[in-house]
């Protein structure tokens, strides 16, 4: 069984070596190895890793990106299709789903957010409706989370299609009506540009992206042993 875990990727060497760590964590949870690929910016490619892989023997791919993006719908397919692999399971991503939800709140509390403080999730953004669906659900997990109402932002802006209102124009806007001190949430995997603007925004406080957290570690096993063809008890 081969088991291959597929991030975005990243020019920031940080970001890099947080991912491996990332897959290095969860190959000692299931005693056995995790291959990394990305699926921009750097290699190498899910096609490039399987096709290193025995074509005898299963793989399970996870995506590890918060929602069901262009990249979860069509990169990882195409890829997965282009290795010519024989027998490859792909799992959903790592979001939205409780478990994100409750790193993401961990994350805060890491960063000195307590009740009372304004929270702002934000996202890198993405112009899939899907993907904005997800983002918005995510909201509004955390929002039953955190007790108060937390609003979605982006990093990212003025690409195409993306509509939601950049991070530094909701943080802007809370300042004007004088709201509370205000919390970025970041909904990030891993450490990079994105991550960069996030505290650069103008927030008062930036929890830092969800990467190595314990409860990111046991999501990601949980999702290969989901995968049905481990044999492996999945954890709680």
């Amino acid at each position: 069984m081969s088991l291959v875990l597929v991030a975005h990727g990243t020019r920031k060497p940080g970001g890099v070596a947080m991912i491996n760590e990332l897959a290095e964590r969860v190959a000692q949870l299931l005693g056995r190895p995790v291959h990394v690929s990305f699926v921009d910016v750097l290699g190498p490619t899910p096609t490039e890793v399987l096709d290193a892989l025995p074509a005898d023997a299963p793989a399970v791919v996870v995506p590890a990106f918060l929602a069901s993006g262009y990249h979860v719908r069509v990169d990882v397919p195409n890829y997965v299709a282009a290795s010519g692999h024989p027998a490859v399971t792909v799992t959903r991503p790592l979001g939205p789903c409780p478990g994100t939800v409750r790193v993401l709140a961990d994350r805060l509390v890491e960063s000195g957010w307590r009740p009372g403080v304004s929270v702002i999730l934000a996202a890198a953004g993405t112009s899939d409706p899907g993907a904005q669906s997800d983002l918005r659900r995510t909201a509004a997990l955390l929002s039953a989370v955190t007790g108060d109402r937390v609003e979605l932002a982006y990093a990212a802006t003025g690409a195409p299609g993306i509509t939601e209102a950049g991070l530094t124009d909701v943080i802007a806007a809370q300042r004007q009506r004088g709201d509370r001190r205000i919390a970025v949430a970041s909904y990030l995997l891993a450490d990079g540009l994105f991550q960069d603007r996030l505290r650069d925004a103008g927030g008062d406080i930036v929890s830092e992206p969800l990467g190595l957290h314990p409860g990111m570690v046991r999501l990601i096993a949980n999702r290969f042993r989901r995968a049905g063809v481990l044999g492996l008890p999945v954890a709680a």
